[in-house]
């Protein structure tokens, strides 16, 4: 009997183990499959912002001068005023802003002592009251007047110290960083902290953020350190939602406020070496990045001098956009275009030509924009070598052998970067030369990922709650993506349907959408997650399958698809936040969209349009408005969107109306 019930418990322990391992694998691979998704998207989304930027700059390229469609978008790729320091201080005055007896929020003096600092993260952390608007422009200008004084990169020792702390993306979410400073400690003398950028965008408490940050770099200057990350950007802004929320937290004065946050971002160092040893920068490197020319060059001038050409001084998130160049390409590109147009500045300029005529100059500008860009935007791979980032747009992929090279040639042993999100908030790569940090946590949605800092190369981790509610966030996402490509869809599906049964095999129904959605996801293992109608036979009835998606069907489908993008073209054209454009701005923003979006529309439609959504006569149109506009007219017109950023002509769309599928 004693043998007889131990082989028994032996049997159910395996059993119970056996299925364990099995649940603990499904767990695993549900969890991969889910951060899949999650990142798939998020990059689509890159994608189109990229592929936004495309079109605008063929327009800028190939449109006249004089062009009222290429006035219209030209003021995003340049200043829009070109000022002296001394213009600057006084367009951004704060003198003539009174503060009323009845606020109640924290109250700033200069230079501004610790208990100000600190008296700013408590007032922030109980949400009292938002800082006055004075207060944020004497703020941000006194941080603009540090910021010119530091160089490109920041060298810092630890001998005094003998710690320090780095975080890496926040991405406006206050309570990591308020977290991080709980469990870690406020910046001080003894406690100097680095963050690593990507301090704005998608959380809703981004301002509040750089105002802390802002607060202690004024306190702790030598404490203290900020790197510029790709969305320290007002082009990238105008899409992620840091624009919005200024001008939501601050009616009155947020176009001053984002002015002088645009200047304040370009003058962001771009890495940190912590004693002679550790890289930190917010993307990554690339086979041609060089801290000694990136050292010795002015990032302000480069990103925004007049004298240069139009290629050179875009934003830092359209340089690598056009024509989808190799990096090669368009670093050849940019020093042609260089060449022409620093020639043409010694006869228009001459104080600069001192500056200029200096080979070493020369080649420092010339080979900046790609540099900094590989910076703010390349992600490490497993293979060696280092090719475009097409995913992203900007940057490169750069592999173990680059990272190996680069090290030794700049007597460094570790490379700290951020940019990516990971699930663990952290992950090592190269041979544990390369470290990513992601500070934000529940980036995607709660229990994505963790958020993580590093305290002399202590990890030290913040957990938050489970992968259960990640996993039906992110196939509520996808379902949403899925039904946002409708048409597309039913088009691929067709092509396996060739007698239009409605029905296609599960291995036609994986291949149809990874065809149209291009994001690299294991369809087939998903399809139970998202797919219920499977008859008897097998196959999946495609048009019930878009039923059971669940969505809104009121919500138009190409409406869904591309919202950002219009909010985005609304913002642009909105040159001076208002959160109205005038009628004729309308009419020539819909003459862009026509041909961005591949629709048939005519000047008199667009006349009668602009008529008829101006739903309170007051003769402009609110972002609302405008998407109403949107919806009517593509509910007219059913033509099929190609994914080409260029021009379809008449010829080209009067084709696809013979074409059955559409």
């Amino acid at each position: 009997n004693f043998t007889l019930r131990l082989l028994v418990e032996i049997h159910s322990a395996i059993l119970i183990q056996r299925w364990y391992r099995q649940y603990v694998a499904r767990r695993e691979m549900r969890r991969r499959y889910t951060w899949h998704i999650f990142q798939s998207i998020e990059y689509s989304g890159e994608q189109a912002q990229i592929k936004l930027y495309n079109f605008l700059g063929y327009l800028m390229d190939n449109f006249t001068p004089s062009s009222n469609e290429r006035n219209l978008i030209s003021h995003i790729f340049r200043e829009n005023e070109v000022c002296r320091d001394a213009e600057w201080e006084r367009y951004f005055c704060y003198k003539n802003i009174e503060v009323p007896e009845i606020y109640s929020g924290p109250h700033l003096t200069f230079p501004l002592t610790v208990e100000e600092a600190v008296g700013l993260v408590e007032a922030f952390r109980n949400k009292k009251q938002q800082l006055h608007s004075r207060y944020v422009l004497q703020l941000l200008l006194e941080t603009w007047k540090l910021l010119r004084m530091l160089p490109n990169i920041n060298r810092i020792s630890t001998c005094h110290s003998k710690e320090i702390t780095i975080c890496g993306d926040l991405h406006g979410q206050l309570e990591d960083l308020l977290l991080i400073f709980y469990k870690n400690g406020m910046p001080s003398l003894e406690k100097p902290y680095v963050f690593n950028g990507d301090f704005v965008d998608r959380g809703r408490d981004s301002i509040e953020i750089l105002l802390i940050l802002f607060a202690f770099l004024l306190v702790y200057p030598s404490n203290v350190y900020l790197n510029r990350g790709n969305h320290e950007d007002h082009i990238v802004n105008l899409r992620y939602g840091f624009t919005k929320e200024v001008l939501n937290k601050y009616k009155m004065h947020g176009k001053r406020i984002l002015k002088l946050l645009q200047k304040i971002f370009s003058w962001l160092p771009l890495a940190t070496v912590i004693d002679q040893k550790v890289l930190v920068l917010h993307g990554g490197i690339s086979d041609s990045t060089d801290l000694g020319v990136l050292a010795r060059a002015d990032r302000h001038i480069v990103r925004n001098q007049h004298v240069m050409t139009k290629v050179v001084i875009f934003p830092l998130s359209l340089q690598y956009c056009f024509q989808n160049r190799s990096l090669q390409d368009f670093s050849d590109r940019i020093r042609v275009n260089m060449e022409n147009q620093l020639e043409l500045s010694r006869r228009e300029e001459p104080t600069l030509n001192a500056q200029i005529n200096k080979p070493e100059n020369f080649k420092t500008l010339s080979s900046l924009p790609h540099q900094i860009l590989d910076l703010l935007w390349s992600d490490p791979m497993t293979q060696d070598g280092c090719i475009p980032n097409e995913v992203r747009g900007g940057g490169c992929y750069w592999g173990p052998d680059v990272t190996e090279d680069f090290l030794n040639r700049h007597n460094l042993q570790l490379i700290i970067r951020s940019h990516e999100c990971k699930q663990e908030g952290y992950e090592f790569c190269h041979n544990r030369k390369v470290l990513t940090l992601f500070s934000a946590s529940n980036y995607y949605d709660v229990g994505s990922n963790r958020g993580a800092y590093v305290n002399s190369m202590t990890r030290e981790l913040t957990v938050r709650q489970s992968v259960g509610r990640t996993e039906r966030s992110a196939l509520r996402v996808l379902r949403e993506q899925l039904f946002a490509h409708k048409s597309d869809l039913l088009c691929a599906f067709r092509k396996f349907d060739s007698e239009n049964t409605g029905l296609v095999s599960l291995n036609d129904w994986a291949s149809a959408v990874e065809s149209v959605m291009h994001l690299d996801l294991p369809w087939r293992m998903l399809r139970s997650q998202l797919v219920t109608c499977k008859n008897s036979e097998g196959t999946i009835d495609y048009y019930e399958w878009f039923n059971e998606l669940h969505i809104d069907q009121s919500l138009l489908e190409t409406l869904y698809r591309h919202r950002s993008t219009l909010e985005t073209i609304f913002r642009i054209v909105d040159t001076d936040n208002s959160g109205f454009i005038s009628m004729q701005d309308f009419r020539q923003t819909w003459k862009l969209l026509s041909v961005y979006l591949k629709m048939e529309i005519t000047d008199e439609a667009i006349s009668d349009l602009a008529i008829t959504i101006d739903s309170n006569h007051d003769g402009s149109i609110d972002i609302d408005e405008f998407m109403e506009a949107f919806r009517l007219t593509d509910k007219k017109s059913r033509l099929e969107r190609g994914r080409s950023m260029f021009m379809g002509t008449t010829s080209d769309l009067t084709k696809l109306e013979g074409d059955p599928n559409i």
